[in-house]
């Protein structure tokens, strides 16, 4: 559609009309040559002199001309413009980072699939957060895998697909034998601190205790509340086993509680799947539609128009001047 970004200004069309009204003509005195038998040269010359001041007088068309070209230049002023139609952007206001313990014993082969098959604990873990990942359309995701420490594998993104296909090619082992949690919640912090939405969220899918960190978990908690990052802790591992291997239950419920996520724990494929349907069901989708209509400005082709106009008529004006004086002559 077409539209004119300041309407009002086509009030100073008449504003010509105005200036004639109320200002009195221009007078302008010339030089003359006085001659003491002036009559006898008019009556000569067949002119009937009289007194008073001569005012030019526009003709036709420069008259029509001029105001033509007035009305043009108040239309550009008053800024033509064409509206395009609206395009709308989706806006995310929450970014999503999953941290997945990727040490070697995600490697072992003790959970359960729905087909009653056993499998590796990543295998599991690859299926369910891809298909979390998947309903999750409207959020930036960034992904973190640790073992002997963090590192960061896609950083937050809309793109959806890489993320899904960098969890497809996860392999237990790859970031060492041994679990770094609270590093991993560390490195998770900077990279929320470079974010601008008003939700911050992680979830954190482990399946042993902190047993590399340099940051302890508890301190690492204590910073994400006050950074207002909301932690959900998965856990997945066996809290009956010794040493490296057993589930810290008690950390992870810490975690969870200090910075007001919630706690979960997985024994096999179907409960793992649950948890996620869960923590998609406590995470609404939240995201703002900006919209907005492109303008294309076109005050440039009336105000082209009027200089094209009044130089069209001026040099014509002027020729035809020229050539009655040669005429004349």
């Amino acid at each position: 559609m077409y539209q004119l970004d300041h309407p009002w200004l086509l009030l100073l069309v008449p504003a010509p009309l105005l200036i004639w009204w109320l200002l009195p003509a221009h007078h302008e005195t010339a030089a003359s040559v006085r001659l003491p038998f002036f009559a006898q040269v008019a009556d000569a010359a067949g002119i009937r002199p009289t007194e008073g001041s001569v005012i030019a007088r526009r003709t036709w068309p420069q008259f029509v001309c001029e105001t033509l070209a007035w009305c043009l230049i108040v239309l550009a002023l008053a800024r033509p413009q064409f509206v395009e139609p609206p395009i709308e952007k989706i806006e995310p206001q929450r970014d999503l980072m999953l941290a997945i313990d990727l040490s070697q014993s995600m490697d072992t082969k003790d959970f359960r699939s729905s087909g009653g098959t056993v499998e590796a604990r990543v295998e599991a873990v690859r299926k369910v957060v891809a298909d979390f990942v998947a309903k999750r359309p409207g959020d930036r995701i960034g992904l973190i895998a640790f073992g002997d420490a963090p590192y960061p594998l896609v950083p937050f993104t809309m793109d959806h697909k890489t993320v899904q296909a960098v969890i497809a090619d996860t392999l237990p082992g790859i970031a060492g034998p041994r679990t770094s949690l609270g590093d991993a919640i560390g490195l998770a912090i900077k990279m929320f601190e470079k974010t601008t939405v008003p939700e911050r969220v992680l979830i954190v899918l482990t399946d042993g205790n902190d047993t590399a960190s340099k940051m302890p978990p508890a301190k690492a908690a204590q910073i994400s509340k006050l950074k207002r990052v909301v932690i959900h802790t998965v856990g997945i591992g066996d809290p009956t086993a010794t040493g490296e291997d057993k589930l810290d239950t008690a950390a992870l419920q810490q975690i969870a509680t200090e910075t007001g996520g919630r706690y979960f724990f997985g024994g096999d494929q179907t409960q793992l799947a649950a948890i996620y349907d869960t923590l998609d069901k406590i995470t609404p989708h939240d995201q703002k539609n900006l919209s907005w209509r492109p303008r294309i400005e076109l005050f440039h082709w009336p105000l082209g128009a009027a200089i094209g106009l009044l130089s069209v008529f001026y040099v014509f004006s002027g020729l035809l001047g020229l050539l009655r004086r040669r005429a004349a002559a």
